[in-house]
């Protein structure tokens, strides 16, 4: 029954706890037998070699629990930023998420990040604020902080029994009973609800009454009671924390430890009791392909199947991607249709997912998350459809990579195998590209940062055959035109025989942030894919002066020459053309014509207008002991960085800037140097900025 399922995601800040979370709950719920350890480097979610051995989550990994009689899928999502990807496309398939803060680090970069993801997927959520027995652990302070960086409303359901080394429980403000942990049983799963320790009992009711008033917000019946000094059931507080959980009127906040197997059973709770069935979310919504209509699909296995694929995983018995399923249902050997690529697919086998072990399913329906092999072209992003009633959803968006490097094969190495292997880790990685410098020949790979290249290379070794090392870090620059142009290009060829023939005016205009966003507007409203770059191109032509068969060599001409720049080999972006007038040969012209012409016009426009150079600036936090908030200040301004906020609290300070990725490459060394190791800092990329030609790195660029 759907109302008895749960799709969620374990979303936060790297070091938060959320693999350890979910090592948790799989053996409370007894998926598994004997619980792992993030540091012993034997959990379920993270198996991959790579996580094991640095011991961070990389791949987000899907694994299916029973919680009484509730079937919960939780997806782990890795809290690095340089793999932000594998969050964003979990977001988009999920109805709930768990978000975990660590109770000393409070609300740190990347936990910003996902959970401002989470709001644009309107994801309802719960907070799990973990660690409480840590030295300098705060839960109030980490309140605070969720009220201000993130905007919550908090809904306190569970308050901790001490702080730190004096932590000794939770407390359940709905039942208003202390969940005490019997100290003798080693397996960790005896709990029972007693009353609540008399040096708490006050700070509780306390909670309580505030509890009640958050809750009524959702809850006009309860107001009144209150209003009247009525008691209030425990039914009706949950009923009232449900409806504003899922309206995202307040955010549930609970708190544990969870690798002292504290405070994980009420979270469980809490998932069924608040978080949305596929019933509770809003139907799919998509569009016909061939007539643009708008249609909608019900979580209801009787209505046609559709689904979207979410993710990719190369296995050399044939490729294994994980499907959403919105609608309808799906058996072994049904034939669908890709409505993306338009070609036909054939369903192998269909799997449930528990980390790296997978069960056969026979069938699977509305609102599971399953893993499929059989498909032979069906990527991240893709819509899965019957084929009688075809629709298109929403694809999913990456950022654009903002870092790359060389990679130098060896000699040994076979170059078939290289692009094989390469090949299948950019289509399981929608934020990795790959590709040939043309001018140098050098292979180069772009990705989210230092430590994603890292891995990325790391990966690609283990293929048998392929060994490389890796060049310097580049950064990936943008550039964009410095004014609006008018240019007319006459592309006139005659050597004998038919000759090249094409006039062309055109418009370019470097697109403001407001136009940008009205592009994108414009485009969602037509069900159009949306240009990572911002590459905009306008037919104006009036009387047929270029016919309607040339207008399509025009535009790709265009967007050809905005690949690589003029002057430096570099993207082009945030920019529009507008196709103003022209002039046709009856013999002479031809598609081939018009898009050489369209290419020259391009790349004069760059040259007669000028360009302005963008470099990626990265949303910095340092946190490190007060005594070197001085060195962190000096370092930032040095490194061309803006200070955003500081701020110093329990001897430990904060520094917030905006930093040039060009001055950040091996900072990491340099921070630990000068710190003495007890500084760590997380970076994530935060927008362009136009620099000065000499202080950009452009070595690579020419």
């Amino acid at each position: 029954m759907l109302e008895k399922l749960r799709n969620i995601g374990i979303i936060a800040h790297v070091d938060a706890g959320k693999t350890t979370t979910t090592e948790r709950i799989l053996y409370f719920s007894g998926s598994k037998h004997k619980v792992g350890d993030v540091d012993d480097g034997n959990t379920t979610t993270d198996f991959d070699p790579l996580e094991r051995q640095k011991g961070i989550t990389i791949n987000s990994a899907a694994v299916a629990i029973e919680w009484g009689d509730v079937s919960i899928s939780i997806i782990d999502t890795p809290g690095h930023v340089d793999f932000t990807a594998e969050v964003e496309r979990s977001l988009r398939v999920l109805d709930g998420a768990v978000g975990v803060f660590c109770a000393v680090g409070g609300v740190e970069v990347q936990s910003e990040t996902v959970w401002y993801q989470a709001n644009k997927h309107r994801v309802p959520r719960i907070a799990y604020i973990n660690k409480l027995d840590r030295m300098g652990a705060d839960f109030f302070a980490c309140i605070a902080q969720m009220k201000d960086k993130l905007s919550v409303v908090p809904a306190i359901l569970a308050l901790p029994a001490g702080q730190s080394s004096e932590f000794e429980g939770v407390i359940d403000l709905v039942k208003m009973k202390f969940i005490l942990k019997d100290p003798t049983d080693k397996t960790h799963v005896k709990n029972d609800l007693v009353e609540i320790p008399a040096k708490y009992k006050k700070l509780a009711e306390e909670y309580h009454h505030k509890l009640l008033d958050v809750a009524s917000l959702a809850d006009d019946e309860m107001t009144e009671l209150l209003l009247e000094g009525k008691p209030v059931s425990e039914a009706m507080l949950r009923k009232a924390l449900r409806a504003g959980t899922l309206s995202g009127k307040f955010t549930p906040i609970l708190c544990g430890s969870s690798k002292n197997y504290h405070g994980v059973h009420l979270l469980l709770d809490s998932v069924v009791d608040y978080l949305p069935s596929p019933l509770d979310r809003p139907p799919v919504s998509g569009i016909v392909p061939k007539s643009k209509e708008r249609v909608e699909r019900k979580p209801d296995p009787k209505e046609p199947f559709s689904c979207l694929a979410f993710k990719t995983i190369t296995e050399p018995t044939g490729d294994l991607v994980f499907l959403r399923i919105y609608s309808g249902q799906l058996r072994p050997k049904d034939d669908v249709l890709n409505t993306t690529i338009n070609r036909g697919e054939r369903i192998a086998r269909i799997y449930r997912m528990m980390g790296d072990r997978r069960d056969s399913l026979d069938v699977a329906g509305p609102g599971e998350i399953v893993a499929v092999v059989g498909l032979k072209q069906t990527y991240t992003g893709n819509t899965l459809c019957a084929n009688k009633s075809p629709l298109s959803l929403e694809d999913i968006r990456f950022p654009e990579p903002v870092i790359s490097q060389s990679i130098i094969p060896d000699k040994t190495t076979d170059e078939t195998k290289l692009a094989d292997a390469l090949g299948k880790m950019v289509r399981d990685d929608p934020t990795l590209k790959c590709r040939t410098d043309p001018e140098t020949n050098e292979l180069i790979i772009s990705g989210m940062g230092e430590l994603h290249l890292e891995v990325s290379l790391e990966k690609l070794q283990r293929n048998p055959g392929v060994k490389v090392t890796a060049g310097r870090p580049q950064v990936a620059y943008r550039q964009t035109l410095a004014k609006p142009v008018v240019i007319e290009t006459r592309y006139i060829k005659q050597s004998g025989g038919r000759g090249k023939f094409a006039v062309i005016e055109m418009k370019f205009e470097p697109l403001t942030k407001d136009q940008v966003e009205e592009w994108t507007t414009y485009q969602d409203e037509q069900g159009d894919k949306k240009d990572p770059n911002n590459i905009y191109f306008m037919n104006k032509i009036v009387g047929g002066v270029v016919p309607t068969e040339f207008i399509p060599s025009v535009e790709a001409g265009f967007r050809n020459a905005t690949v690589k720049g003029a002057k430096y080999g570099f993207q082009c972006v945030d920019l529009q053309c507008t196709l103003l007038d022209g002039k046709y040969h009856d013999v002479d012209s031809s598609q081939d014509a018009f898009k050489l012409a369209a290419q020259e016009c391009t790349r004069d426009a760059q040259i007669k207008a000028g360009i302005v150079l963008l470099e990626p600036i990265m949303n910095v936090m340092v946190l490190a002991p007060a005594q070197y908030q001085g060195d962190l200040i000096r370092d930032v301004t040095r490194r061309r960085g803006e200070i955003l906020n500081l701020s110093s609290e329990k001897g430990r300070c904060q520094v917030h800037a905006y930093v040039p990725l060009a001055e950040l490459f091996g900072y990491t060394a340099e921070l630990r140097n000068f710190t003495s190791g007890t500084a760590s800092f997380s970076m994530e990329p935060s927008h362009y900025s136009p620099v000065k030609e000499e202080l950009a790195d452009l070595r690579e660029a020419s």
